[in-house]
């Protein structure tokens, strides 16, 4: 099984990257998605969350702007919630492992990969990128998105230009979807050409 990461900073293009993948039968493990089912409503993280960061969960489930207002910007709080999610994440991933061990090929879409140090657990490193005017762009179209909160989430990852000197393969999302749907194309075609190697 040849295990693929990919990630990249916000705005790159990572969810329509990894569509793309899955569209060709290789499964994907959304690591957003998993918080978002730890954190949504009756998920395993929301009691902990709660009592670690009081207010910020309500019905059930975690107020995500509540919880983004608790930690940006503030090292030592961001830290004290990675450290209840990243365990969890990891497992949500071990049990997608093994329910897909008969699979050739695995992506794991993961935003902050390189800011975790979880690049070693992988074959392939895949860093999706675009100029810094089209990311800009597209960022700034999602509801509730500011310049100010752009640059704390920008400040907290990795910048483009080292994920993509740390990438085994990078794909340029700053094309049309058909370019970027060529690139991806052609990593499939090796990872065919691998398998019958």
């Amino acid at each position: 099984m040849i295990r693929l990461a990919l990630t990249g900073s916000i705005g790159m293009g990572k969810s329509t990257v990894a569509a793309m993948f899955e569209r060709a039968g290789v499964p994907v493990f959304d690591a957003d998605a998993a918080v978002r089912t730890l954190q949504g409503p009756g998920g395993a993280l929301v009691p902990a969350i709660e009592r670690r960061f009081p207010g910020t969960t309500r019905d059930g489930a975690v107020v995500r702007d509540a919880l983004a207002a608790a930690v940006l910007g503030k090292a030592d709080e961001l830290a004290a919630l990675e450290a209840l999610v990243h365990p969890a994440v990891q497992q949500a991933r071990e049990a997608f492992i093994a329910s897909h061990a008969d699979a050739p090929a695995l992506l794991f879409d993961i935003p902050l990969l390189f800011e975790t140090g979880g690049e070693k657990a992988f074959d392939q490193v895949i860093v999706v990128s675009a100029p810094l005017d089209v990311q800009r762009a597209r960022v700034l179209a999602r509801p509730g998105m500011t310049d100010a909160r752009l640059a704390a989430i920008l400040a907290r990852q990795t910048p483009d230009a080292e994920k993509r000197a740390r990438a085994n393969i990078v794909i340029d999302t700053g094309v049309s979807l058909d370019h970027t749907q060529h690139q991806v194309d052609a990593i499939l075609a090796g990872l065919e050409s691998a398998e019958s190697a």
